[in-house]
């Protein structure tokens, strides 16, 4: 017998969010170990909002939102606003009920400079972190590092003479005609008008300039997670080594332990910091021995010739983070912001590392 075509809808919904979401749905654990982390944050929530006047959207939501954002690449906040208004396992994955009115996309605005303010982002890490540290998915001895290019959110027409002396470009509006052909363009005469911070940066010789920033993370070399990172302004190669410094300076570890690197950390510089703080750098080797701030005492042993291939995983973090999440140009102006937006996906990365390690076999 055919079915009835005709739409009906029914006056009342009996059924939670949560019971229309799988048991075996991978936001389940996630949900879970966020839930975990951010419950660690209360007092630092508390510190950053008013004890008086109208309450506002729970920064539990708004990172649970963010969270969903980087899981699924969605472009923009107000299409995330749009996902989380019709799409149940968003609402029960953000803490909102079938009725709850979802709030405006400009709140994370609002909100960014006051999570900026308390260094959410990092704090999030670290719980994060923390949690894999006692489910024994980390290594304290092991680690390696590395930095990529992150491009900013302002175009090369913004990059403009800091004195005012360009010539006005032809056209008007918007999307005016710019020819720079013949023209020298640095960051010692340029600035971009869009966002000040931001470089032109050229990966490799051969490569096309972009206006970008620099994120170094520090990966542990048991499971790759990520366990410190850092965004600086792209400068050159010196800014890597100098912000893997710093980073494994503030790592949690053991008092002896190795970094693995490749060969941009192969410098004097780099190598006697790294001892000087009780670390071992297992760094890949410039082309001849005569150029190479490490020797046979170094790489004669067989854990030098592990780390060389464990080195390579520091570039699932940077993977996940512009293919999945979408972060290969940021949606932000300002190193803070732009350091804020990669710390939390390096958070997030994290999550769903962690989900899928500890994931019982079927």
């Amino acid at each position: 017998m055919r079915g009835e075509a005709e739409e009906t809808e029914p006056v009342f919904s009996y059924r939670r969010p949560s019971q229309r979401v799988p048991e075996n749905h991978p936001l389940r654990p996630i949900r879970k170990m966020t839930d975990e982390a951010l419950r660690a944050l209360s007092c630092d929530f508390e510190g950053l909002y008013s004890k008086y006047g109208r309450p506002s959207i729970p920064p539990e939501r708004l990172l649970r939102a963010l969270l969903l954002q980087l899981f699924y690449g969605i472009r923009s906040e107000r299409l995330l606003m749009e996902q989380l208004d019709y799409n149940l396992l968003f609402r029960w994955f953000v803490g909102l009920s079938m009725d709850s009115e979802v709030w405006d996309a400009t709140v994370f605005s609002k909100n960014r400079d006051r999570l900026l303010e308390g260094d959410i982002a990092r704090r999030f890490l670290e719980q994060v972190v923390a949690q894999a540290r006692e489910q024994g998915l980390t290594s304290d001895e092991h680690f390696s590092v590395d930095g990529t290019l992150i491009e900013a959110w302002a175009s090369h027409k913004s990059f403009k003479r800091k004195d005012g002396s360009d010539d006005d470009p032809k056209g008007g509006g918007r999307n005016r005609e710019v020819d720079f052909r013949g023209k020298k363009r640095r960051n010692d005469t340029h600035q971009s008008t869009t966002d000040p911070q931001a470089r032109l940066y050229r990966k490799a010789r051969g490569h096309e300039a972009k206006l970008a920033y620099l994120g170094h993370v520090v990966i542990e070399n048991r499971n790759a997670l990520v366990v410190g990172c850092e965004v600086t302004e792209a400068l050159g190669l010196h800014m890597e080594r100098e912000a893997a410094i710093r980073l494994m300076g503030d790592v949690p570890r053991w008092e002896r332990a190795t970094v693995g690197g490749d060969r941009a950390y192969d410098t004097d510089s780099f190598v006697m910091a790294m001892r000087a703080q009780g670390v071992t750098p297992h760094v890949a080797q410039n082309d001849t021995a005569r150029r190479s701030a490490i020797d046979g005492r170094t790489t004669r042993h067989s854990g030098y010739r592990v780390s060389q291939v464990f080195r390579k995983l520091v570039e699932h973090p940077f993977g996940w983070l512009k293919s999945v999440a979408g972060l290969w140009q940021v949606k932000h102006r300002g190193r803070a912001k732009v350091d804020w937006t990669m710390t939390f996906g390096m958070a997030a990365y994290n999550l769903v590392r962690m989900r899928n390690l500890l994931a019982v076999p079927a």
